[in-house]
């Protein structure tokens, strides 16, 4: 390998994609049929996001090179990223039978399979999976597959015991901090505590991977439903003013209003005191900034605090304004607006979600 290779390979490892691809072009001028430094390059063109550029010098490759197992692996890649899944899988097929005991070539065939949404291929996916994680025991990459085609094929506690093994045998893996914490948050209602552990797993992996969205945008669902949850605490509190004001209006005085203002106080005091108390508990201080900075981001998000703060201030102002039926009667439009940005917000985080 020429010395301006080497250099190529450096950089591609350290992510300087554009002068690792300069350096291999370079170096193929003088070397056209080099095989290495087409694949090299190859994957630089994959990286920058020019996958017609990277399966034309991965075919070169395999002409020059048909048997070379890295070339066929990757032309299995690019073709996926093209959706060209049949092409894909042949030549994932092909690597697997130029090197059936290379834990990298059922993985790629893994991968591949998994795009697919017949059951009978997530099998096989899950097949080839399990035979690059026996193959290659101490590697976190092979169990993080592993435990993605063992949860898209039922095998729940399989996947769970991936991720684990992926995170003891790299804590640094933000792919099974993230699928891990998705475990965690499916379980909320049935175990103390997942809540608090699946945040905590994706705020780990967003700081991992920067450039991985994935648990970002779980972050941004766990807010928004945060959020969510919140507005049933409003709507009691509207529900209990709008009531009071009701009966205060229709002549209620003395000891009954009395008793009126303090059940309209008590509901929304100890509802929102009961919910702050909830989240205090569960969401500790280090989760509280990555929580609010996520939030800060999201339109959803945003749309939901302010429709819930709008719940809020109503309620606490129509207890001072009972007389007026007009403002007493906003709470049925505010209760709407709350129940529309719920829905609307809902459909952006879908239409927002990475591509698994």
């Amino acid at each position: 390998m020429s010395r301006a290779l080497q250099q190529a390979d450096v950089l591609f490892d350290l992510g300087r994609h554009e002068q690792a691809a300069a350096l291999a072009a370079r170096h193929l001028a003088g070397a056209p049929d080099d095989a290495a430094a087409l694949v090299l390059l190859a994957r630089c063109r994959d990286r920058l996001g020019d996958a017609r550029e990277a399966l034309t010098s991965v075919e070169h490759a395999l002409r020059v090179a048909p048997e070379s197992v890295s070339a066929w692996m990757l032309h299995a890649h690019v073709l996926l990223s093209l959706k060209k899944n049949g092409q894909a899988e042949d030549s994932a097929r092909r690597a697997v039978e130029l090197a059936p005991l290379l834990w990298a070539s059922h993985y790629t065939l893994a991968v591949v399979l998994g795009r697919s949404a017949r059951r009978k291929r997530r099998r096989a996916a899950y097949e080839s999976a399990l035979r690059a994680a026996t193959l290659a025991p101490e590697e976190s990459d092979a169990h993080v597959l592993l435990g993605a085609t063992a949860h898209h094929t039922g095998h729940h506690r399989v996947a769970e015991q991936a991720y684990e093994t992926a995170l003891r045998l790299n804590p640094d893996n933000s792919a099974a901090h993230n699928n891990l914490s998705l475990f965690h948050l499916r379980r909320r209602w049935l175990r103390p505590g997942s809540w608090t552990r699946a945040a905590e797993g994706f705020v780990q992996a967003a700081a991992l991977d920067p450039d991985d969205r994935h648990a970002r945008h779980n972050l941004e669902n766990m807010a928004w439903g945060t959020l969510l949850g919140s507005r049933w605490v409003a709507f009691a509190g509207t529900l209990a003013v709008s009531l009071g004001s009701a009966r205060l209006r229709a002549g209620a005085a003395g000891t009954d209003a009395l008793v009126t203002h303090l059940v309209c106080e008590a509901v929304l005091v100890g509802g929102w005191g009961g919910w702050l108390w909830w989240q205090t508990r569960r969401v500790p201080p280090h989760l509280r900034r990555p929580l609010v900075l996520v939030s800060r981001r999201s339109r959803p998000v945003v749309g939901m605090a302010l429709a819930v703060a709008l719940l809020v201030v109503h309620a606490a102002v129509a207890l001072v304004l009972w007389r007026s039926a007009l403002f007493s009667a906003l709470a049925i439009p505010l209760v709407v607006f709350a129940l529309v940005i719920s829905v609307a917000g809902r459909t952006t985080l879908q239409q927002q979600a990475p591509k698994q």
